[in-house]
């Protein structure tokens, strides 16, 4: 696809308002956005979810952690408007940066670690550099960012979650394989084979709300449920680790002001 500002904005005018993609184009590929149309195509930029907050103090349900920003979910409803990551940031990360300083300074006694816990995570995080054989994280990412772009993209369909959902257990258990090689001073495989379990996680909790969400709503599209649900734009899908299980629960929104639901009603 291709992206044409060119006809539609002056040279001038382009320089100063995109400086950061004219010269990007230029420099990478010797493309004059001020003349001709540039190259575009999708990426994961974000998505409509994340971490399970207090709205007021952005707390999570684990004591002593707070998430702000777009690590953070249910701020932005079904789409997130251009810009709105930074206002984010700024009002509800002085939210965050505030209630946990004063959790902090509340505390009675410094917390104390459980020395069990930290020996075992410790070795589960060594435990790729202990394997003769095993799976290639690089290989791994790559098959999990196929699987993704392929089955959980911008178009969805049921029988493509659920591909994606039996992939992506299959990947999970390779994951549990990977072997690095090398040592602990920047070694981007290792680190790399770190961050799989939270990718898989992601992916997991992605593609199973949109399996369970039978609509269309804002960045979320259904192929096979073209139309808006009113009944589903009323709920979150909660998503929980239980054990190795994912338990998805609908949990109903707060009831939006009528005259904040007029004006939706009137810029549709």
């Amino acid at each position: 696809m291709f992206l044409d500002v060119a006809s539609r904005r002056s040279a001038d005018d382009i320089k100063r308002r995109l400086p950061g993609m004219y010269h990007q184009f230029k420099e990478l590929a010797d493309v004059d956005i001020t003349k001709e149309p540039m190259e575009v195509g999708p990426t994961c930029h974000y998505v409509m979810g994340g971490v399970r907050v207090d709205p007021d103090t952005q707390a999570a349900s684990i004591p002593g952690l707070y998430a702000a920003g777009e690590a953070a979910g249910g701020m932005h409803g079904a789409n997130r408007l251009g810009g709105n990551s930074l206002s984010d940031l700024l009002v509800f990360g002085r939210r965050a940066g505030q209630y946990a300083a004063e959790r902090a300074l509340g505390l009675p006694d410094m917390p104390e670690l459980d020395e069990a816990q930290v020996s075992a995570n410790a070795a589960a995080a060594l435990a790729p550099f202990e394997r003769d054989q095993g799976e290639n994280p690089y290989a791994l990412h790559q098959e999990l960012q196929e699987t993704m772009q392929e089955l959980v993209g911008i178009i969805r369909t049921e029988g493509e979650l659920k591909s994606a959902l039996e992939k992506l257990a299959l990947l999970r258990d390779r994951a549990a394989k990977v072997r690095v090689e090398g040592n602990r001073q920047y070694n981007p495989g290792w680190h790399l084979s770190l961050d799989l379990d939270s990718m898989l996680a992601v992916s997991e909790c992605v593609a199973t709300a949109a399996l369970e969400r039978k609509e269309s709503r804002g960045g979320h599209t259904r192929d096979d449920h073209p139309k808006a649900d009113p009944e589903l734009g009323k709920v979150n899908m909660v998503l929980r680790r239980d054990g190795t299980e994912l338990r998805l629960r609908r949990e109903p929104l707060p009831e939006m002001p009528e005259d904040l639901r007029q004006l939706f009603e009137e810029t549709k």
